[in-house]
């Protein structure tokens, strides 16, 4: 699945890109974004010392080692988001988008929304797809609730983040 958009930023038309991690230059560029908008969107809601632990090599050294099941966004050859998908092995009815980040500057332009359809595309044959948020990030509840996702109550705390996540499903 490929897919091209335009949009405008800044007063500018820009045109992005959704497809499959393909190359080392895209694991690079998803080490990136993880990174940034780890910094960017969770500086608040987790723990400083997690956060002044995840280094941008600790990013890239994931990237190179779970490449598979990740759709990229990029804005000409910069990558600007990724999302990862996969099918529970326990339970092949049920998927799960496991990850899904945008740098900043590309909130509001269409890019997260394109990489959930892609991700949501590849679990269309399962019954239930679920996701995990961080319960204090009302920004990506409101998003993943217009995707049709629903809180089940379920919750669960993170030590190694100081914060606590519910699982949101759909189907």
């Amino acid at each position: 699945m490929e897919i091209a958009c335009e949009w405008m930023l800044g007063g500018v038309d820009m045109e992005f890109e959704v497809r499959k991690l393909e190359s080392d230059s895209d694991k690079k560029g998803k080490a990136y974004v993880h990174w940034k908008s780890w910094h960017e969107a969770y500086s608040e809601i987790v723990s400083k010392e997690y956060l002044e632990k995840l280094s941008l090599e600790k990013c890239e050294e994931m990237a190179f080692r779970w490449p598979d099941n990740t759709y990229v966004a990029l804005d000409w050859d910069k990558v600007v988001g990724f999302a990862c998908y996969y099918v529970h092995d326990d339970d092949p009815k049920v998927g799960e988008i496991n990850a899904i980040y945008v740098l900043a500057d590309y909130y509001g332009t269409g890019v997260a929304q394109k990489l959930m359809e892609a991700g949501l595309s590849e679990l269309s044959e399962q019954a239930r797809v679920e996701l995990w948020v961080l319960k204090d990030n009302p920004r990506a509840i409101s998003f993943y609730k217009k995707f049709g996702f629903t809180e089940d109550g379920t919750e669960q705390y993170l030590e190694s983040i100081s914060a606590t996540e519910i699982r949101m499903v759909k189907g």
